[in-house]
């Protein structure tokens, strides 16, 4: 498959056509003949670079439809390189183009040649562009890490502060907390706040790739170690050399992999599928679950010797429903960021809406926050967003409830004081042994106990 995709916009299909044949060996070529068309394959395919012919149909007046189209293309990416196809007529008209963007005019007939590297030129400055861009962004991240982490809460101060501290060290960090809660976000975070900042973050999701295909991913494969390794090609691991590397979703780890990942902690060095070289590994591990890895220890799921080795700082990330108003800044931050992508004008949220993103309880957590906010912006019918722009229930309707029966609050609360109550029981009433037991610091576990009504005396 070609590198680039250019699109040839002509309103004559032997143009199109000619182009297509000219450019398809090197490039993937694509087709619009209206305005429409362009439209959708701009969406669809999204062309790094495009030829449009100034005047579609000459009956509009000269330029003036090809003006218009070339302010939609570059509406919908400013990054895509334009070249104005254009008739000796209408020449005027295209310097008003590259005035509005465009990058270069040609007039018909067409020299191929010229073209070609006027075509090539364009698409290595359009690479630069985009490099540069995403260097200012990663130069955004390493001086501001935390700006992208918005909180109001007392117990995500605590996790930042702990961020701050294990920043400054190579220690090995496991990231506990629910299904979206931020997880990776924290792991930038400390990356990008650390003296490895300006080498690579390599995230890794041991739970999306197939256990077969997940070694390969890790450590690399040397050409010919099966069927379709028909080159050499470096692991993650290979690949964050002198920066970070971020295992999420560790305890879906398969136990042979488990082996292998406690012998690269121990030995920091790896060797490739397929090969026998043992490959030095200078490399920060961040590694995060959702699930509760003492218990999957319990039943033999995951080794106890790699949890500890894992497990030198750990950093426990509330749930959203236990972080007070944080709902309502972060639904905020995502209304002005999609709205503004979108370019949909919304006001806020009316009062019922704030009710009910305050009452309900988040279980997918800020995942699923943005996503609400997502459909929101788009369902609005107004300047506001209300409860059924949210999909969510309105605070005014109380559920419907069976007597005697709990709601996952009710019964998430409940278990939530018995776990602190049995920690403080284990370690005969002393609040710092207890924390550490459930992973959490002493102050997160004095707010549990305040929060439920639980004093030392009934440990």
């Amino acid at each position: 498959m070609a590198e680039h995709k250019i699109l040839v916009v002509d309103d004559e299909e032997w143009i199109r056509n000619q182009l297509k044949w000219a450019l398809s060996r090197d490039y993937d070529v694509l087709l619009a003949g209206d305005v429409r068309s362009v439209m959708n394959t701009m969406s669809r395919e999204k062309p790094d670079l495009v030829m449009l012919d100034i005047s579609l149909t000459p009956n509009m007046g000269a330029g003036t439809e090809g003006m218009s189209l070339l302010k939609d293309i570059l509406s919908l990416d400013s990054t895509v390189k334009v070249i104005m196809i254009t008739g000796n007529d209408t020449r005027e008209n295209a310097r008003r183009c590259v005035a509005l963007g465009a990058y270069d005019f040609y007039s018909k007939p067409i020299d191929m040649e010229e073209m070609r590297i006027s075509i090539k030129r364009a698409l290595h400055i359009q690479s630069l562009e985009r490099e540069n861009r995403r260097l200012l962004k990663d130069l955004e991240r390493v001086q501001q890490p935390f700006k992208e982490i918005i909180s109001d809460c007392e117990r995500m101060e605590e996790v930042l502060e702990t961020v701050r501290r294990v920043s400054t060290n190579d220690e090995t960090v496991l990231i506990q907390g629910e299904s979206g809660t931020g997880k990776e976000l924290i792991a930038r975070a400390i990356h990008y706040n650390s003296g490895r900042k300006d080498k690579p973050f390599v995230p890794v999701n041991c739970g999306a790739i197939p256990e077969n295909l997940l070694e390969s991913e890790l450590f690399g494969h040397e050409k010919g170690a099966f069927t379709d390794a028909h080159i050499q090609r470096k692991g993650k691991l290979e690949l964050a050399q002198n920066g970070t590397v971020f295992l999420d979703e560790i305890a879906e780890l398969a136990p042979a992999l488990q082996v292998k990942i406690l012998r690269f902690l121990q030995e920091r060095e790896i060797e490739r599928v397929g090969g026998r070289e043992r490959i030095q590994i200078d490399v920060r591990v961040l590694a995060a679950t959702n699930r509760d890895i003492k218990e999957e220890i319990e039943r033999g799921k995951f080794r106890e010797d790699l949890y500890y080795r894992l497990n030198v700082i750990s950093i426990y990330l509330p749930p959203l429903r236990e972080r007070g108003e944080d709902a309502i800044l972060l639904a905020n931050d995502f209304l002005n960021r999609f709205g503004q992508d979108m370019k949909i004008n919304i006001n806020g949220f009316n009062d019922e809406a704030l009710k009910a993103l305050r009452s309900y309880d988040w279980p997918g957590n800020i995942r699923e926050l943005e996503n609400k906010v997502r459909r929101a912006i788009i369902m609005a019918r107004g300047a506001y967003i209300t409860p059924e722009d949210l999909d969510l229930p309105d605070s005014k309707k109380q559920p419907f409830k069976q007597p005697g029966i709990l709601t996952a609050k009710e019964a998430r609360d409940r278990l939530e004081s018995q776990y602190i109550i049995e920690a403080l029981r284990r370690s005969n009433g002393n609040v710092t042994r207890a924390a550490e037991s459930i992973g959490i610091t002493r102050g997160t576990f004095y707010n549990l106990m305040k929060k439920y009504g639980v004093d030392v005396g009934m440990g």
